[in-house]
């Protein structure tokens, strides 16, 4: 009998693709306010090797994502501040403490205004940390920031799909996520329903490719559901003369199919390998080069489940 068992699901890399890509969108979701602040005509840098050097020796403890930005705001002459975004994943009572650190950790290094916003994706009704601090000596040191909780969402999910903001539709996947966890017939259904969606939008491809992207890795399915999906979705980008390839691709099969060769199949694999793993060894290329297109099929679907190269090609 097939093994229905849901994947682990995973959220680091759709949180950091979705707030890269989306970014004014996610502050207008999650913190209009200062959405409102930010001059959006003026182009905003993410400072990813900023941020790993200034915190590279801290405790960081389980967190999904933070990123660091330059934004300019709306006030008179060149003002320019750095936004710390942190979406964290699970309750950690040092969370406060490490928002505190990385915050004027940054303001040292850079003697410019840092805002430090939170996302909180745990599953905890109680626990919403909005400050850290101290005092001794009538000195007074700390930091009070804006917190969002993600399950508070959960009555809005209705709303969410209505909104035209895309990270309304991310936030959207998010929720079903932790609402069918442990039940794959529903999330196939849920995230069917997003895809649909999707095209109904009449968005361009690259925002539907982007945003199917994050669900695609938010919704995890077990193999057989993730084949049925990848058929609906197939058929429907027919219907609508838009291709999309993010689920093809996880599993080698469009292009082999395309190409009719087991090159084709190699080279996506390969290509799909890389994206996961990063650079392939020799040895490895050389085994995808002379593999049969079953083998390579077999592999590409391992890939799904795998974290590393050696679960892929395990038992082999």
């Amino acid at each position: 009998m097939q093994n229905q068992t849901s994947p682990s699901d995973d959220y680091d890399t759709p949180w950091k693709d979705a707030i890269t890509r989306y970014f004014p969108e996610f502050m207008a979701v999650y913190f209009p306010a200062a959405h409102a602040e930010i001059d959006w005509q003026q182009a905003h840098v993410f400072l990813d090797q900023e941020l790993a050097q200034i915190v590279q020796d801290a405790e960081l403890g389980k967190r999904l994502v933070d990123r660091l930005v330059q934004v300019s705001t709306r006030d008179a002459g060149e003002q320019w501040v750095y936004i710390h975004v942190e979406v964290q994943g699970q309750h950690d009572a040092n969370f406060p403490e490490r928002l505190f650190t990385y915050n004027y950790r940054l303001y040292d290094r850079y003697r410019r205004p840092v805002a430090s916003l939170a996302v909180l994706a745990d599953e905890g009704e109680n626990w919403k940390p909005t400050y850290f601090g101290y005092q001794l000596f009538g000195c007074e040191v700390g930091i009070r920031f804006p917190t969002v909780k993600i399950p508070d969402y959960a009555d809005q999910a209705e709303a969410l799909l209505a909104d035209p903001n895309p990270f309304a539709l991310v936030t959207a996947a998010h929720l079903f996520t932790r609402q069918t966890k442990g039940d794959p017939e529903q999330r196939y259904a849920a995230k069917w329903r997003l895809a649909k969606l999707l095209y109904e939008r009449k968005w361009d491809k690259q925002r539907i490719i982007d945003l199917f992207s994050v669900i695609d890795w938010l919704m995890r399915l077990p193999t057989e559901l993730e084949k049925r999906l990848m058929q609906e979705v197939y058929t429907l980008e027919m219907n609508v003369t838009m291709p999309y390839v993010t689920s093809a691709e996880r599993f080698g099969i469009e292009k082999g199919l395309q190409q009719g060769r087991q090159e084709g199949e190699a080279a996506l694999l390969q290509s799909l390998l890389a994206r996961r793993f990063g650079t392939l060894p020799d040895a490895v290329r050389a085994r995808l080069v002379s593999a049969p297109v079953d083998q390579l099929e077999s592999w590409a679907i391992k890939v799904l489940d795998a974290r590393s190269l050696d679960e892929v090609f395990d038992q082999d």
